[in-house]
């Protein structure tokens, strides 16, 4: 029986720590993995149309699993476009192995053809970036790789120059148990101790969720109802927290709405529960503040603790609830829900004057109109930008629903490209894409991927022929808007021409009609919708760092763009609080 190569040993190492397919576009040094996979029956080749597609839809993919996904791109060039989406799977805990091929060993470092060095460039958006020089490093190198992938939670990359590749693999070589899940970590009793008597000693005690608290709401909200708690977010905890939750005070940040920056001002304790939010001028500087986090590098980076809790929030809140004291004053978190409730009935009116007669169409009224129509258990993906700003405001969790985006690393473009991998997840699942006009025609080629493929992906386009958030931040910084215009083609017609459904919509009275026709499709769809650039009320006294800077004072509200059915989850937990 014939030895392994390299390529198929790789291509097997990955199939063990559970990857099912990779992303990528062939090239020459990638073909004898690719050759490898084509004859491997356990994982398939997707073939999109840009690399950087490759890493945004690896990511997304292990996003919705929690497992390893891997992308690759060939020599120079071809793995220099994963980058971007590399960093944005990076910095949103995404578990991906990147493979970036390489020229023949024998020739780096003397100025070969499409020579870079990938065992250096990746670095900074990787836990592991290592070069193959040797056949004799594997599979040690690989499965070092997944495993800092997978307990780092975060991206591994792996040179392997083509030639190494197609070498025989070593005869003895050392195949160990893959980890391929992360263990819960329990934080110290000395650190439980300490948060048990400073919760104890608050008489106002505020909760600030971030994706951190995935899989632990039921402790959430048993830990808020015990000491009489209001519950904030930041929006990459919107999905995990907002659902099913009489304590909710909304979000906080430059897209946040209702009395969470009250709620984390007005207390005696802030607690941060899984939250690497970014924007220290959200936070306070005049109270105490306990963090809690799996990943000890967070733990204080973006204020002054008083206490950090290195653990899971699901851990902590379970060693937390037996032990503190049940707190009987409801008037803080009363007074919040109440602040939270005002608070969404100043804005509401935005988006339900005259909606179905306005011209273009309110942005506001397409993402609540998706938002009822959606299944139940749909994937968002959102580009970043305005879309952030509908997905905040109008996209209902309800614990089965994922929302996906650029939270943390903020690309253009990443909405259609992180649909695709959460497609190939599940083909029976609904995934929208609500992308912007920019974004969209940023990597518009991997639409034909879509085509290719027969994925039913929805996308929902919100075409409003500018770089929407750019342009507010011109014009709140006092500058004209320049360079924010596009001349768009009419996107349906483009998605018709590739052999996929597509529907332009410029009425109000259409669009219903056009998500169901959409949604009901059996391959991939294209809802493009002539949305208004003017959606935006900007009030007066607004500084142009509240925006560049993402630092809003609690009286300022920068997008003044509704809140759909938030109002009346706000509204419903007022008509829960109890009455003496």
């Amino acid at each position: 029986m014939a030895r392994q190569n390299v390529a198929e040993q790789f291509v097997d190492i990955l199939v063990r720590a559970g990857v099912q397919r990779l992303y990528g576009v062939v090239g020459d040094s990638l073909n004898p993995v690719v050759d490898a996979i084509r004859r491997n029956p356990a994982v398939d080749w997707i073939q999109v149309r840009h690399e950087e597609t490759a890493a945004f839809a690896a990511g997304a993919e292990a996003q919705i699993t929690g497992k390893l996904a891997a992308c690759a791109g060939s020599c120079g060039p071809g793995n220099l476009h994963l980058v971007n989406g590399l960093y944005d799977a990076h910095r949103s805990m995404a578990p991906v192995l990147a493979l970036a091929s390489h020229i023949p060993s024998s020739e780096i470092g003397l100025g070969y053809f499409q020579e870079t060095h990938p065992d250096q460039l990746f670095r900074e958006c990787s836990h592991y970036c290592e070069l193959i020089s040797n056949p004799n490093q594997m599979p040690r190198l690989l499965q070092t790789a997944i495993q800092h992938a997978i307990g780092r939670s975060g991206v591994s990359v792996v040179a392997l120059p083509g030639d190494i590749a197609s070498h025989a693999a070593p005869e003895k070589s050392i195949e160990h148990a893959l980890v391929t899940a992360r263990p819960s970590v329990r934080p110290g009793d000395a650190e439980i101790d300490k948060l048990v008597r400073m919760i104890d000693e608050a008489d106002r005690v505020t909760l600030f969720c971030g994706s951190g608290t995935a899989g632990a709401h039921a402790q959430v909200m048993e830990f808020a109802e015990k000491i009489k708690s209001p519950v904030g977010h930041a929006l990459r905890g919107k999905e995990w927290i907002q659902y099913d939750n009489p304590y909710d005070v909304g979000m906080s940040g430059l897209l946040g709405y209702g009395a969470a920056y009250e709620a984390t001002h007005e207390c005696d304790l802030l607690i941060l529960l899984g939250t690497d939010f970014p924007y220290s001028a959200f936070l306070p500087d005049d109270v105490k503040i306990a963090q809690v986090d799996v990943r000890p590098e967070h733990l204080g980076r973006r204020s002054k603790l008083d206490l950090a809790v290195w653990g899971d929030v699901r851990e902590t809140l379970s060693c937390l609830i037996p032990r503190v004291r049940a707190k009987t004053d409801r008037r803080f978190l009363d007074k919040m829900l109440k602040k939270h409730a005002d608070a969404l009935e100043g804005v509401v009116k935005a988006y339900t004057r005259k909606v179905e007669k306005h011209r273009p169409i309110h942005p506001e009224y397409v993402a609540s109109v998706l938002d009822e129509l959606a299944d139940d258990d749909a994937v968002f993906t959102v580009d970043t930008g305005m879309c952030n700003v509908w997905a905040a405001r109008y996209l209902t969790p309800n614990g089965r629903r994922r929302i996906i985006g650029s939270f943390s690393h903020g690309s253009m473009a990443n909405a259609l490209p992180q649909a695709i991998g959460a497609q190939f997840v599940d083909r029976s699942r609904q995934v929208v894409s609500m992308s912007g006009d920019g974004g969209f025609a940023m990597l518009m080629g991997d639409f034909l991927t879509l085509v290719q493929y027969d994925l039913p992906v929805k996308i929902v386009l919100f075409n409003n022929s500018s770089l929407g958030m750019v342009e507010l931040e011109m014009l709140v910084a006092g500058l004209p808007s320049y360079g924010t215009q596009n001349r768009n083609p009419d996107f349906a017609a483009i998605a018709q021409a590739a052999g996929a459904f597509g529907v332009r919509v410029e009425k109000p009275r259409q669009l219903a009609g056009a998500l169901k026709a959409a949604f009901k499709h059996k391959g991939p769809a294209l809802v493009d919708v002539v949305t208004d650039p003017n959606a935006l009320s900007i009030p007066p006294k607004i500084k142009a760092e509240m925006v560049t800077g993402f630092a809003l004072s609690a009286s300022k509200i920068v997008l003044d763009g509704g809140v759909g059915r938030m109002l009346q989850m706000a509204r419903s937990n007022l008509r829960h609080m109890p009455r003496p």
